[in-house]
């Protein structure tokens, strides 16, 4: 039987047709342009899987250029960060550029504009520029500084790069019309004045900082790229990037930029400024914690690369907004873990059993690793006579809609175990359980001719003496509402205060053996994922040292996705 290949999306059927038209000379060519004022988070890897994706599928190059043109939001770290996640996310580009490559060519193409008088320097304020701009509906009006000579407006722009001119005091403004029905034709700012804070590459070089309209296009232009693939929100640039280009580049060799719909996740803000607030407030751990859409927080949860592409593959590009329901994810990396994720035990409110009539020292029950799959191998669970049981699963009067432990003679079995049955409980001076007593059949072990008997309920355990004790976190949706940032007044009063649970629990003996062999990918290092039993899917978190196990839970086992 045939597989049917997944149809192309729109962005990929504009590159076969400018394949097949040989545009570019059969040439593909795209960029990744993060600007490094923060970590990545899953929006941008929307847009690292169709950059990345295209140069793979058609034998082009990616390279990753860091738009570093404002140094009082920019950081070397977020440099590091960035490069870690795209390899992280099994990624590689061609070559690594950034804008502050390009800032010696752009500062003198800018002089280039002055001298053909199609740029000026404006003296107004910030708030005056907004206000002389007019609004889509009505033209705006001239600077009482365009018309200023060529030769007074190069002597500006010189004092303003030589440090002359205090910050916020001139702006370099293309000249261009300032009635245009797109506002951003209306005389855009092409460089502004940064002396406040030095540069991560070029330290004090530069007090003249292209803004981003002026510096992105010809950025891809002198590095060749011929797909240059953004958001929705850059359509309305694009007319103001292929004017800047127009006015110098020679031969027919232009970049064409295109524009798919943004990343937007329920429960969640994709927004930088309202993640770094978080993170500076304290109000989630860091970047990295796992209730943050961030690369780092999805990875310190549990999510996989494998199933990050795939859930970016299943929503798909195309050319309206909309919002993806955060069940998707969730059920993205469930269903990525459920055929690969060994089970465990992990009791988070134990009580003791004790088995009255178990007289031996003890044995080894041999469990398999993912139930029906004896392939991918088995563990050894010690078994004595005292044993952790969820305090759930025992009932002293019960119901009848209960089914497992309860005294009167119910037989319930011990997971890959024994069958037991309950004869009583101690309790302590408030009346809670404390210690549940019960009778086994010696003749019930799983695996042997007399443990194919069935029960109505099956239940977890470990024993006591061989049980770790582990912190689990138990994260839920970071929000409390669907949409925060469609939200009035402040978002972080949307915060859900249950988004985290800490759990003090008992694991089985045999996630020894394996908490400390991560395997390291691109210097990140990765540790296995397991599935607590009626728990969720977890994962070993960075905290976790010699003497204190930590887990993260990656997702609970309920999924609510419905295709």
């Amino acid at each position: 039987m045939e597989t049917e290949e997944k149809s192309l999306n729109f962005i990929e059927q504009i590159v076969e047709k400018d394949l097949a038209d040989g545009k570019n000379n059969g040439r593909i060519q795209t960029r990744f342009p993060p600007e490094p004022n923060g970590y990545l988070h899953i929006g941008h890897v929307k847009a690292i899987c169709m950059d990345f994706g295209i140069a793979q599928r058609y034998h082009g190059v990616c390279n990753l250029r860091f738009d570093d043109t404002n140094p009082v939001k920019e950081d070397v770290e977020y440099v590091d960060s960035i490069q870690q996640d795209i390899r992280w996310l099994g990624f590689q580009w061609g070559h690594v550029y950034y804008a502050s490559d390009y800032f010696e060519k752009l500062y003198h193409l800018a002089i280039r504009f002055i001298q053909e008088g199609k740029a000026y320097v404006d003296e107004q304020t910030a708030e005056q520029i907004a206000q002389q701009k007019g609004t889509p509906t009505e033209p705006g009006q001239a600077s009482p500084y365009r018309n200023r000579s060529v030769e007074e407006n190069l002597r500006l722009f010189q004092a303003m790069q030589n440090g002359e001119i205090e910050e916020g005091r001139m702006v370099l403004r293309a000249k261009i019309d300032m009635a245009n029905p797109n506002m951003h034709f209306r005389d855009p700012i092409m460089y502004r004045i940064i002396t406040s804070h030095p540069h991560h590459r070029t330290g004090r070089q530069w007090n003249v900082y292209p803004m981003y309209d002026f510096a992105h296009g010809q950025s891809d232009y002198f590095e060749g790229v011929t797909h240059s693939i953004c958001t929705l929100e850059f359509v309305v640039h694009r007319p103001l990037y292929d004017y800047f280009i127009d006015q110098f580049c020679e031969g027919p060799y232009r970049p064409h930029q295109y524009e798919f719909n943004r990343l937007n996740i329920t429960y969640t803000v994709m927004s930088k400024r309202k993640m770094l607030q978080l993170v500076k407030e304290g109000l989630v751990a860091g970047w990295d914690d796992p209730r943050m859409p961030t690369v780092c927080g999805l990875r310190r949860r549990g999510y996989t690369p494998e199933a990050i592409r795939e859930f970016i593959n299943k929503i798909g590009y195309t050319k309206v907004e909309g919002m993806i329901d955060l069940g998707l994810l969730e059920h993205t990396i469930r269903e990525s873990l459920k055929e690969t994720a060994p089970r465990v035990c992990a009791i988070f409110d134990p009580i003791q059993l004790v088995i009255t009539n178990y007289d031996k020292t003890g044995e080894t029950i041999l469990a398999e690793n993912i139930d029906g799959h004896p392939e991918l191998g088995s563990r050894e669970m010690p078994f004595a006579n005292q044993l952790y049981i969820e305090r759930g699963d025992f009932q002293e009067i019960s119901d009848k809609n209960f089914f497992r432990l309860s005294p009167g003679g119910r037989e319930v079995r011990l997971k890959s175990a024994y069958i037991i049955q309950a004869t009583g409980c101690d309790k302590d001076a408030q009346g809670n359980i404390t210690t549940v007593y019960a009778t086994y059949d010696p003749d019930s072990k799983s695996g042997t001719e007399g443990g194919n008997r069935k029960t109505k309920a099956t239940i977890n355990w470990v024993e006591c003496n061989s049980a770790l004790d582990a912190e689990v976190r138990l994260y839920d949706r970071l929000f409390a509402c669907e949409n925060p940032s469609a939200e009035e007044g402040d978002f972080r009063d949307l915060l859900n205060p249950n988004s985290l649970k800490v759990v003090n629990c008992k694991v089985e003996h045999s996630l020894i053996s394996e908490q400390h062999t991560p395997q390291m990918i691109e210097g990140i290092a990765q540790v296995g994922h397991y599935q607590f039993l009626k728990q969720g899917y977890f994962v070993v978190d960075p905290d976790t040292t010699d003497t204190h196990l930590v887990f993260n839970r990656t997702a609970s086992l309920k999924d609510n996705w419905q295709k």
